[in-house]
């Protein structure tokens, strides 16, 4: 069970790593930024 679990938070935190590297993070703060002034309905 630990085993799989280890396998699973490697693998995502891989996936951050490689996300950050392709430049997605500023992506998906932009996408955030516009849900949230939505929502509270600024934007």
């Amino acid at each position: 069970m630990n085993f799989a679990r280890l396998i699973i938070f490697v693998t995502g935190a891989a996936m951050i790593f490689f996300g950050i590297e392709r430049g997605e993070l500023a992506t998906v703060f932009a996408k955030a930024t516009r849900v949230c002034l939505e929502c509270i309905g600024l934007g």
